[in-house]
């Protein structure tokens, strides 16, 4: 019977959504257990909210001071160590799961499977290729651990009304010394939602013109609460930072609303949002790619219409309607 271990992704304060994701992933399976890690130098407050995912069988708190950032590095042997017994280990396909879940598979001695997006079965399951163009049917070997990641666009976030019981693991284990944690930066602004998980997304593009009109996409952003992203053009022009690109080589994401402003459309940036629910184009070229496949467009000057927008929006926020 299938046993499914989750790594929690967290900032050591707060679980991230993707975590609630893999669990609604490994729940379509109907696994005998489906127990959370969570690795933090004090992981009280994260795993009590691991705890409350519906469908969570349990919860293993594994505190030690070497947990204190999310080192991939760093918490791979401990991971590889605590899976024994289990079937399968899952990740989120975030950044976070992208360098951490390959290290513990190469520990294990087994392939990584990438970007579950279906589980037809606990041993076969459906992932994307040539860009979200096809897909790719893969079953694994029942007689060795299943490690994957899971494409967080295609599940919704278990809800929390689950009551997990909660256990605390020590792990005798080396952990390496060559790398450690220097400081944290981002372009995102820390007050923002997460890109990977944000229910709104605003993405400015090439139309944008400069790293300080990006303001402009950063100014709607916060008016919508949303999150701040990027087409690959912006990032290289030097409009945003790399961690904010969306699309085929930056983030894969499925928020709610897409706002698209100054983006011409390429096949590579729609493989990144074709999950979003409701997509706006605002672009003044009217054949752009990416009106095509958007649910409301906008021909018009950003320059114009998005401040306009970000200040009609922070008058009813005023107003309170």
């Amino acid at each position: 019977m299938a046993r499914v271990l989750i790594v929690a992704e967290h900032d050591g304060r707060a679980l991230n959504a993707s975590t609630a994701k893999c669990v609604s992933c490994a729940a379509s399976f109907a696994p005998s257990a489906i127990d959370i890690a969570v690795f933090a130098s004090d992981g009280g407050a994260v795993a009590a909210q691991a705890a409350a995912l519906e469908g969570a069988t349990g919860v293993i708190r594994v505190d030690h001071p070497a947990n204190e950032n999310a080192l991939a590095a760093v918490a791979a042997p401990q991971i590889a160590e605590l899976s024994a017994g289990y079937t399968h280990v899952f990740g989120p396909s975030t950044t976070f799961g992208k360098d951490l879940m390959p290290r513990v598979a190469a520990l294990l001695g087994v392939g990584q499977l990438s970007d579950i997006m279906n589980a037809e079965s606990a041993w076969r399951f459906k992932r994307p290729f040539y860009a979200g163009n096809a897909i790719l049917t893969v079953e694994a070997p029942e007689d060795r651990p299943v490690v994957a990641t899971v494409r967080t666009a295609s599940y919704q976030a278990a809800e929390d009304s689950g009551n997990a019981p909660i256990s605390q693991r020590t792990i005798e284990t080396e952990l390496p010394t060559h790398t450690r944690y220097v400081e944290l930066r981002s372009d995102s602004g820390g007050g923002r939602p997460d890109l990977q998980t944000a229910s709104r997304v605003v993405s400015g593009g090439r139309g944008v013109g400069s790293s300080e009109n990006f303001q402009i996409i950063e100014r709607l952003a916060d008016a919508l609460g949303a999150a701040v992203g990027a087409s690959r053009a912006a990032v290289d022009a030097g409009y945003a930072g790399n961690d904010l690109q969306v699309g085929q080589t930056g983030k894969i994401i499925a928020p709610d609303l897409y706002i698209a402003v100054g983006i011409s459309g390429a096949i590579q940036h729609l493989t990144g949002i074709k999950d979003a629910g409701v997509i706006v184009a605002i672009n003044k070229d009217s054949e752009a790619p990416l009106f095509e496949v958007a649910d409301i467009g906008l021909v018009a000057d950003l320059f114009a219409a998005v401040p306009e927008l970000a200040e009609a929006l922070g008058e009813q926020a005023r107003s309170g309607s």
